[in-house]
């Protein structure tokens, strides 16, 4: 059946070449060609492979080419009857995204190029839910996976919903995690971040408000809502009303361990239940996770497959004993040693998940064990900004010195460890590639306060001190949502060095005796008491304030965050060159003070701020010479220039190429031909140029830098309506966001972005089509233009198991 409907579309697609090619609108022509050679090489795997296909390929085979055959045949019939028809751009997009990833799926390698994050997926239960979100009945139907923790719900939520036919056939999607102890109003704003409608007044907004907006927002759209990780059928009272039915296909999908509580949504039967893993399976998930693309050593693999064996089929438990053996000693001995102990527990799932959880934190390196078990100090499926962690780790003093290098770079270390050993989930990824935000499990999330608890390295609260006994040490206190409160006793206790608040308001002069607090994260506003002037030990400070008191006494600070909901300046004083322990300064439109005022006398290199490695966002940065000497070592800056009326030889930025160790650089509001005959340092990796103008000359200073990999322009203009790149220019670059860009026209050198990576265009509307030679780019990965995505890496392998083959997604870029 799905090589007969191949032949009909093929038919169709030569009939459009061939007698109706005039029809065709732009490059038209040239995707449908494109068209045609992926039918016929999907048509050549099924007539001469020996390998069969699942029943729900040859489904999909069938649906992507009568949906073809449908788009097609109906805009050529509009275009012949009426010469005033739409002609609608980038409809063949959408088909050819989807024989895309089939032809990916069934004739590509078995060793991708991709090496992006790794996962193990069932094909049938991947395509399974597919299939119930895009195809059946009208109405708004809830799809529910039910299943224990660990099994990979949300692994398979999250393959679904990133798939590029998945975002091509819903209008809109957004996803929010639940969570035991939920509240509503994040989960409202969560669901409006992720769809791309989020504002800053909304933080403000009732959830009564919120689910107006939310609502609105959804109405008359196809959309896509994932709910994961749902406890309670409480929960689905409190939304339900958010989500309109204009029958017209939107789905929800619910990820949940309990069976009473999808039903209680009103599931579409019937609910689909992962199942475990098969032996076989079990085997390639943990096989990749030790040894990536390498084999296993026979010696090693009969051992290996009693191990997996020992995990009973459970995701969680093979992903966390591969990621421990990953980074041990490859013996025998010691394997043998691990495969004793995961046998000791096999009862139930859920002492063995705690086995093994005990058994790689045991394991750990003693440096590791610290900063592993402070990852518990965060809420239950918080998203944790990796950047944050590290200046955590550094001002709480658990990161050991190596050498010369920066203390940053060796908790980057730790947490790249933590990571390889499946311990912490990789979330969110930055530009540059690296990682931007994690999770961890919950049952890893429980191991580690149940063991900081019992080694007294911190408390999770909720506002009080309950569980916490008589005498006790409270070093570190970490409040959570869900409370309005806080106990006096945590705000009067001498004893707390930490105090990391995520829900409650808390005030200075509730806290004037923490004299001797180190740590101070507050997720609301904080509103500033002179009492801050005597927290002498104050090592990290992070929380949204309107204004910033003196700090000339905080000699130890060094991380400071102040979030304003305002652009109005912030003036600092002279004092903030005298505090030589500042690593990283956040203060949103501040004016920084002239450091000559300080005048001749005295020794200088006293007010060198030698560890300075994070300044943002300066108003009308005066990179003097004098500024340049007291920052040598700054890597990342932020600055925006307000006063365009000024000489621009007044601010002194040709002296920014003096900046040697500069690695990322942010320039709002540069002005017209600001850039002309400006120098940047060679260090520069990353670049973002907000509201201003490019001459050609411009845009070739920002071309040549040699180690640029990361390049945003967000609404700038260029003085030519078609950008032109010369020869050899952005030889390193990963990463091009061009964003608000009145452009009609893009000429590149073929020599030009060797390695780029990803493209992506935002709200472009005069741009008329992406160049060939950045499509035939060897490296890309995807393009965004204006909301269309296009992804280039998608790999399926067949695995053999104890029941046969089964069809496994093992590498998935999204």
């Amino acid at each position: 059946m799905a090589y007969a409907a191949l032949r009909s579309l093929a038919q169709i697609l030569h009939q459009t070449l061939n007698r109706d090619h005039q029809y065709l609108i732009l490059d038209e022509k040239q995707q449908i060609e494109s068209l045609v050679e992926k039918v016929s090489s999907i048509q050549d795997f099924l007539e001469n492979s020996s390998q069969k296909i699942t029943k729900h390929l040859e489904r999909r085979i069938i649906d992507a080419s009568y949906i073809a055959e449908d788009i097609i045949e109906s805009h050529i019939t509009d275009r012949i009857r009426s010469e005033s028809a739409r002609y609608e751009y980038g409809i063949l997009e959408k088909i050819s995204i989807r024989f895309n990833v089939i032809e990916k799926w069934i004739v590509s390698s078995p060793n991708p190029a991709y090496s992006g994050p790794s996962t193990l997926v069932s094909f049938d239960d991947f395509m399974d839910i597919e299939a119930r979100l895009v195809r059946g009945s009208s109405e708004l139907e809830i799809v529910s996976m039910v299943g224990m923790s660990g099994i990979g719900k949300t692994t398979l939520a999250k393959q679904v919903y990133h798939d590029s036919y998945i975002v091509q056939h819903f209008d809109t999607r957004a996803w929010a995690t639940v969570s035991r102890n939920y509240n509503v109003q994040e989960i409202l704003l969560n669901l409006l971040n992720s769809m791309g409608e989020l504002t800053s007044k909304m933080h403000e907004m009732t959830s009564e408000l919120l689910k107006e907006r939310l609502y609105t927002n959804l109405n008359y759209r196809k959309y896509l809502i994932v709910l994961d990780d749902v406890w309670d059928t409480k929960f689905w009272d409190d939304v339900k009303q958010v989500f309109p039915n204009d029958k017209n296909g939107s789905r929800i999908m619910m990820t949940t361990r309990l069976e009473n509580v999808a039903n209680y949504a009103n599931s579409c039967p019937p609910l689909h239940r992962l199942r475990f893993l098969s032996d076989g399976r079990g085997w390639i998930l943990f096989r990749e996770k030790v040894f990536g693309n390498y084999y296993c050593p026979l010696n090693l693999k009969g051992i290996g497959e009693k191990i997996v064996q020992h995990c009973q089929g459970l995701p969680l438990a093979i992903v966390l004993i591969g990621g421990l053996l990953s980074k041990a000693t490859k013996t025998q001995h010691y394997w043998k040693y691990v495969s004793e102990n995961v046998s000791l527990v096999t009862t139930s799932i859920d002492e063995l998940c705690s086995n093994i959880l005990s058994f790689s934190y045991k394991h750990l390196p003693s440096h590791l064990k610290w900063c592993f078990l402070y990852i518990g100090i965060f809420p239950e499926d918080y998203n944790i900004h990796v950047s944050k962690l590290v200046k955590l780790w550094v001002a709480e003093g658990i990161v050991k010195p190596v050498g010369s290098k920066l203390l940053e770079d060796v908790a980057e270390e730790y947490f790249l460890d933590l990571v390889d050993r499946e311990l912490i989930l990789i979330h969110e990824k930055k530009s540059n590639g690296k990682i931007k935000t994690c999770r961890i499990h919950d049952l890893v999330r429980d191991l580690c306060v149940r063991e900081a608890q019992k080694e007294k390295f911190f408390h999770v609260t909720n506002g009080s001190l309950r569980g916490i006994q008589e005498g006790s040490s409270i070093d570190r206190v970490s409040i959570h949502r869900n409370t309005n409160t806080c106990d006096d006793k945590i705000l009067s206790s001498p004893y707390v060095r930490s105090l990391l608040n995520f829900d409650c308001e808390v005030t200075v002069p509730e806290m004037s005796n923490m004299r001797l607090l180190k740590v101070l994260h507050q997720q609301g506003t904080l509103e500033f008491s002179n009492e801050i002037a005597e927290w002498v030990e104050l090592r990290y400070l992070d929380c949204m304030s309107m204004h910033l008191p003196s700090i000339s006494k905080l000699r130890n600070l060094q991380t400071i965050i102040l979030r304003r909901d305002m652009r109005r300046p912030l003036y600092l004083s002279l004092d903030i060159w005298k505090m030589p322990q500042l690593r990283h300064v956040l203060l949103e439109y501040v004016i920084l003070p002239d450091p000559s005022s300080f005048g001749i006398e005295g020794d200088r290199s006293v007010f060198v701020l030698e560890n300075l490695q994070t300044l943002s966002l300066v108003m009308n940065f005066r990179c003097t010479e004098e500024v340049i000497k007291r920052i040598p070592n700054i890597k990342k800056l932020g600055i925006h220039y307000k006063d365009e009326e000024m000489d621009l030889e007044y601010y002194c930025r040709n002296n920014l190429v003096h900046l040697r160790k500069l690695e990322s650089l942010k320039w709002i509001n540069f002005g017209y031909s600001f850039l002309m005959n400006l120098s940047f340092p060679t260090s520069l990796k990353k670049l973002t140029l907000v509201e201003g103008g490019f001459s050609r000359e411009d845009i070739s200073i920002v071309g040549s830098l040699p180690n640029l990999q990361v390049l945003k322009l967000r609404s700038t203009a260029f003085f030519s309506q078609v950008w032109i790149t010369n020869a050899r220019e952005f030889l390193q670059l990963k990463y091009l966001l061009l964003e608000n860009i009145a452009l009609e026209g893009w000429r590149v050198d073929r020599t030009c972005f060797p390695k780029l990576e990803s493209l992506v265009l935002k709200d472009c509307y005069d741009f008329v089509e992406i160049p060939d030679e950045i499509r035939e780019i060897p490296t890309i990965r995807s393009i965004e233009f204006n909301g269309w995505v296009v992804q280039f890496n998608f790999s399926m392998v067949m695995a053999i198991g104890n029941d046969g083959p089964e069809d496994l997604i093992v590498n998935s870029s999204y």
